[in-house]
């Protein structure tokens, strides 16, 4: 899809749709338009609440060259935020691009009105539109072709849309990941996606079996035993600035099954979205070495799947990380934890300034949170405010959880230096609590991404399924540090 500016009176634009936001106590919004047009708006908003996401479709009058007027609600004008306007863009352009209409405009009168920036909107627009037809016969071939933002170019405006353009692409190519059955989304074809992604400032780099054996990376391998595809430890790394790196890290379990310690039945199949971490990763790469940020960024995604073959780990043996700790394993179930721990000791070795690590970890986020929120933990009070306030910022909000020591008193191993769970009872932090034994001192964050990185119903700007949690959040934190 093509998004232009141009620099075009309303009434003037040749288009099967023009857009007119509309926000409460904003009555003469419209009222320096072309006359046909100001008559009309006025007409319309006196019925119109503008609430917000309401939509009103007419046919405009004959003397404007816009096909139809789509009227939007934006709610109370006071109460107005990036957030809103996403949700309205969101709505707006699945309902006309349902309707069958391709080539539409966009009013930016009542953004200014408002002090918002309209590429908010055409953000939430475009992650709307988003669709995963791959396995459909009878597609539906309704697609906007174009979105036509008419505002004076300006400089920043032009940067923010191409902004936007990298973001929404980076958040559609790791829900295209994270939607794909575990059939056609095994630990190579991520390394294959991450490797699509080479460029001159981006190096990709998959280590094998034996290359992980040597390095001494027994728990990431104990989750690997059972399956008969092989672990693909992928890690890439973005050279756009010569300063010390940050890592960030993605949880890449293709297929979960739970191992030996099986998982429940029902509801199994959603377990493709395990590696949704690791495709976040890799939506995040692919943004910032499109976009040049000046920043050296390494990410790292350990794939596997977690299956219970014959030769599959079992509850109670021991494993050794690459740092040189034991692990006693008592679920199999446990096996987020496992990868991530030997990923952030490969990553401690690299000096990065700071490691940021993003999994569906825990069942027990999605009892906390629900899908509203990420459960976060650390132990950088001031990566941790960052990460706070870029998700205020793109609204894929984190809530802190805490990291008492005494939460850390369940892992304690009889024969081990850790178990790799406490048990059910604060399972969301000792599992955070296990991650913090490998970072050490390093500045060092956790996002528990299990309650929101897959979405049960549509939303205004996500479609039901994976909804690519994580990539607006990194890159809105990334684009501040860098």
């Amino acid at each position: 899809m093509d998004l232009f500016i141009r620099n075009t009176g309303e009434e003037e634009c040749i288009c099967d749709v023009l857009i007119l936001p509309v926000a409460e106590n904003l009555p003469d919004a419209y009222s320096s338009l072309a006359p046909a047009l100001s008559r009309l708006s006025k007409k319309v908003l006196k019925e119109f609440r503008a609430e917000k996401n309401d939509v009103l479709l007419i046919h405009s009058p004959e003397d404007i060259k816009p096909g139809r007027l789509l009227f939007v609600g934006l709610g109370k004008s006071e109460e107005s935020s990036p957030e809103k306007l996403r949700q309205a863009g969101g709505k707006a352009l699945t309902y006309l691009r349902d309707l069958g209409m391709r080539k539409i405009a966009l009013s930016s009168k009542v953004f200014s009105s408002l002090g918002l920036s309209p590429v908010h909107f055409i953000e939430g627009g475009v992650l709307g539109l988003y669709t995963f037809d791959r396995y459909r016969q009878g597609k539906n071939g309704k697609a906007v072709k174009s979105v036509t933002l008419l505002s004076k170019p300006s400089k920043d405006l032009e940067k923010d849309l191409a902004w936007t353009r990298i973001l929404t692409s980076a958040v559609h190519f790791c829900r295209d990941l994270v939607n794909t059955p575990a059939n056609d989304m095994t630990p190579t074809h991520l390394a294959e996606a991450a490797i699509s992604l080479k460029r001159k400032d981006l190096s990709v780099r998959v280590l094998e079996k034996k290359d992980v054996q040597k390095l001494g990376m027994g728990a990431y391998l104990s989750v690997a035993k059972g399956s008969a595809e092989a672990p693909k430890f992928v890690v890439l790394e973005y050279k756009g600035a010569r300063k010390s790196p940050v890592a960030v890290i993605g949880k890449a379990i293709t297929f979960d099954s739970g191992g030996i310690s099986l998982k429940p039945s029902e509801g199994m199949e959603k377990m493709k979205y395990d590696m949704a971490g690791g495709a976040a990763v890799l939506g995040v790469i692919k943004a910032a070495s499109e976009a040049r940020l000046p920043l050296h960024l390494i990410g790292i995604v350990p794939a596997t799947e977690n299956l219970p073959g014959g030769s599959a780990s079992r509850p109670g043996d021991v494993v050794k990380t690459i740092t040189g700790k034991t692990v006693e394993i008592i679920s199999t179930d446990a096996e987020g934890r496992m990868a991530l721990a030997d990923a952030i000791g490969y990553a401690k070795s690299l000096n990065p300034r700071a490691i940021i690590d993003i999994a569906t970890l825990t069942g027990a986020c999605s009892i906390a949170l629900g899908s509203e929120a990420i459960a976060m933990m650390g132990n950088d009070a001031d990566l941790m405010s960052k990460i706070r306030q870029a998700g205020d910022r793109s609204y894929e909000r984190v809530w802190e959880m805490p990291l008492f020591d005494e939460y850390g008193e369940s892992l304690k191993s009889g024969i081990a230096d850790l178990k790799n769970t406490g048990g059910r009872s604060g399972s969301l932090v000792s599992s955070a609590c296990f991650l913090k034994e490998f970072a050490g001192e390093a500045p060092w964050v956790h996002l528990d991404i299990a309650g929101t990185a897959w979405a049960e119903k549509d939303k205004p700007y996500i479609p039901k399924g994976a909804t690519g949690i994580g990539v607006r959040l990194l890159l809105d934190v990334l684009r501040e540090m860098g």
